[in-house]
Parts: structure tokens; sequence; C-alpha cells
């Protein structure tokens, strides 16, 4: 696929890596700072090019007249509305457009991105922050996740968590999974012991430490978390850290069934804050100011979640709330060697906005009729959502039972939705023709071999 790329920043930065990686692919990406390319071209197998996004010459030059995909990602909404715009009108109408949208105000205007009267041109709008938002709300409503992910509409979800002492199915074998809960069904989809993967199979044993990936119904994710490790009290007090846009939509969904408090630094944005939150209590302050934490009862918070713009001050404010006695801190962090080296210290998740993202990117660029993507531990594993399509006989899939598929070394087929119902797979299960089926490879260089085995020609506009 040729993919032309707006923006360098962090999130144009990781898309750029993520897809320069798979070899079908030839990527290009546009920005004003000639700094950030440089250090990119040098790192990348991709191709560069100075100039602004809004410019017909600057797109024409980067390739817009045969772009299969254009991706706007700068840190500027009218940018990237009108740059798809351009590229609509001026060059390739059959491309598919995804632009990053942080604006609650524009991302609520449907309208303005609907196909039948959209203002711009722009296919697949996304916004970053509306994404990481999501994800924190999912790790409040399920304590002691490490990763909480929806496939089919949110009706399966692939949970990680950290086995602790204390699961019921700490020190068993997996195959007494089944014993422990039942009349309900799980699989486990992968586990991690010391950064290394291990296939999971029925004399597996689940020790301590180890960080396990399941898959099962919503409703049965709570029975099944209480097998890794005792179930946590559900959270009930908040603080945030930082006013912005994820601050103020995570303050926004939580404050009607949690006690909130927010803490901005700048006086005037916290008075708008203030006035646009009905039932959370807006401070201001900064959030790294060890009196202030302890005025406002630090240690009797179960939550606090570090959301300003610069990861610095994240950092500090969530290691700072965490020695003062809160329950669990999470940390909004760019860099990814940042990210890594604090979650194996005192903040609890680092919280990245680039690998919470690229997912949304992944799934218009894999090759078949695939529905969701989630990039996993750094980018090194991928889940995925597929639909089957095909007829009976033609293949390698349908008809076939998933012991008889030949899925990649490190590939693991963990459920299907069919219709309304949820399977989740055995090795006995056979797959039929529209099923939505959920893969999880440990080892994210075989999504080809996967893309191959589904045998479904490339789509690039859905």
């Amino acid at each position: 696929m040729k993919i032309i790329i707006l923006g360098a920043g962090q999130v144009g930065r990781t898309a750029a890596s993520h897809l320069a990686r798979e070899a079908a692919n030839e990527v290009t990406v546009v920005d004003v700072n000639d700094e950030l390319l440089r250090d990119l071209q040098d790192r990348l197998d991709i191709r560069t090019l100075v100039g602004s996004g809004t410019q017909p010459s600057v797109l024409e030059a980067a390739g817009a007249r045969d772009a299969d995909i254009f991706i706007a990602l700068t840190n500027s909404d009218e940018v990237n509305m009108v740059a798809c715009q351009i590229a609509w009108s001026l060059f390739n109408k059959d491309a598919t457009r995804i632009a990053r949208i942080r604006s609650a105000d524009f991302a609520r205007h449907t309208k303005l991105f609907s196909q039948e009267d959209r203002a711009f041109a722009v296919d697949v709008p996304i916004s970053p922050e509306q994404l990481v938002t999501e994800h924190v709300i999912h790790l409040i409503h399920y304590p002691g996740a490490l990763q909480v992910l929806d496939f089919a509409d949110g009706r399966i979800r692939l949970v990680g968590v950290k086995a602790l002492q204390g699961g019921a199915l700490v020190g068993q074998q997996l195959k007494h999974l089944p014993t422990h809960i039942q009349g309900r069904d799980a699989r486990v989809a992968a586990i991690y012991r010391g950064g290394q993967s291990i296939k999971p199979e029925g004399d597996t044993i689940i020790e301590h430490g180890d960080e396990v990936f399941f898959i099962a119904a919503r409703e049965d994710i709570r029975l099944v978390m209480n097998e890794m490790q005792k179930l946590e009290d559900p959270v009930r007090r908040v603080v945030i850290a930082g006013g912005g846009n994820i601050g103020f939509r995570m303050a926004q969904r939580l404050e009607s069934e949690h006690q909130v408090k927010l803490i901005e630094r700048d006086p005037r944005r916290a008075r708008r804050v203030s006035e646009q939150l009905n039932n959370t209590i807006v401070l201001s302050g900064d959030a790294a100011d060890e009196e202030l934490l302890l005025e406002e009862n630090i240690d009797s918070a179960d939550v606090f979640v570090a959301v300003t713009n610069a990861e610095e001050a994240n950092i500090l404010s969530a290691m700072l709330a965490k020695r003062l006695g809160c329950h669990k801190v999470m940390a909004l962090i760019n860099r990814p060697a940042y990210a890594e080296l604090m979650q194996s210290g005192s903040i609890d998740i680092a919280l990245s906005p680039q690998q919470v993202t690229i997912g949304s990117l992944l799934a218009h660029v894999r090759r078949g009729d695939v529905v969701r993507v989630h990039s996993l531990r750094r980018g090194a594993a991928e889940a995925l959502e597929v639909i089957v399509h095909g007829v009976q006989g033609e293949g390698r899939v349908i008809g076939k039972r998933i012991e008889n598929i030949p899925l990649p070394e490190g590939t693991t087929i963990a459920a299907i939705a069919r219709g309304d119902q949820v399977l989740i797979a055995h090795h006995d299960t056979m797959i039929q023709r529209d099923d939505h089926v959920i893969l999880f490879l440990t080892d994210r260089r075989h999504v080809e071999a996967v893309e191959r085995l589904f045998d479904v020609p490339r789509r690039h506009a859905r």
C-alpha cells in the first residue's frame, strides 16, 4: 500500500514505525519540521517531505494522486480536515482518508464526517484523546486489569492481568480453569513470564507474577479475573491531574458514579472546567505539590490519573501520589522508553496515546476484512478481529476445525462472534462464513501469514 502520513509528532512517528515495518507498504511522511523528518529517515525505510499538508503542491509531491491511504495526524484539527478535503478534491477520491480530530466539539457534530452530507472528506475521524479516555475508563471499571480491549462491539473482551497470590488458579494448571468457572467459558490467549511469551497449554501452571491475557464474554470478565488475583474493591474515589482534553472527558464520564477531584494548574482553565462539570471538585494548583495532595487526602484515593500535557509532570505527580499512599496510579507518557521504565517501577500503568491509537490505523491497512486491531506490549504483539468471507471448500479456514488450521507460531484463535452468539474457541470449534474471529499474535511479525491464511483480497476502503 502507498501511505501518506501528515505530521511527524509522537502519534505520526509511531504510525510510520508500525506501517514501515511491513514490507508491502510504501510510507511517505510530510511535516514542516525537517529535523523531525531527518531523525525518522535515519531510523526507518521511508520517504520524507518537508512542507505543509494544506498545500496542493506538497501533497502532489508526496504522491497523493496514487496513495491508497491518507492519514492526517498533525496537532491541528483544521489542518487535518483541510488536508483530507484537498486530497479528495484534487487527487485520489478512492483513497481512505483518516484524520486526527482532537476537539470534542468537532467530534460531537458527526455530520461533518458522515458519508451523506459531510463537510470534509474524512472517512475515519480518530481521536487519541477519546481513545485514551475510553482505555482509562475500562481500567477503572475493572480494578487490577492492565489492559481491557473490546471486540465484537464490546460483547467480547480481551483482558491483561497480573497473576498474584490469592487468585484461585495461581499455582494450578490451566486445565482446571473450566471446573473453577463452571457454566461459563474463557480462554487464556497468552502468558508472559519474565518478559517472555509462554504458550498456554493444559498443563501450564500459572505462576505469581505472570502477565496473563484471557478472553471472555463481557459479563464473565470479573469471574475470570478472580482466578488470576484476589478481586480488588470497586473504585470510588478518583483524582485526575490535568484539565485538558483527556482530563475533562474523563471527569465527565466518571462524575456520575464516582467521587472525582480534578487538579488543574492554570486558574482560568480550572474555572472553565468547573463551570462545565456537574459533580467534580475542581482544584486550581500543582498536582506535584505534596501539601496539596495531602490536604486532598490522596492516601484515601483509589486511583490517581496524571494526564497533563507534560509527561515529566505526569511521572513526578504519579510517583508522589503513590508514595503518599494512593492505591493505584496511572500516568500519560508519550516516550515508549519512559513508559516501559516507569511501569516497571512505582507507576502502576503507563498510558501511551500512540499505542492506544495505532490499532485504529492498523485496522485500515490490514489485508482482508479486519474490523478491529489492538497493538499490545509496545507493538510486539497484536490482537485482531477478522470477518471470515468465502464459501465452503474455498480457502483454508471456512469449514475447518481450529486444530486443523495451520496457524503461525504464537497465534491463537481465542473467540468467535457468530451472529448474537459468543463462542470461546476450542480445538474442535469449526469456523463458519461471516464469523468474527478474534486472534491473538504474540509476535506481530506473523501478521502477514495470518492475512494470507484468511485468503481475502486486499481492500482499501471500508
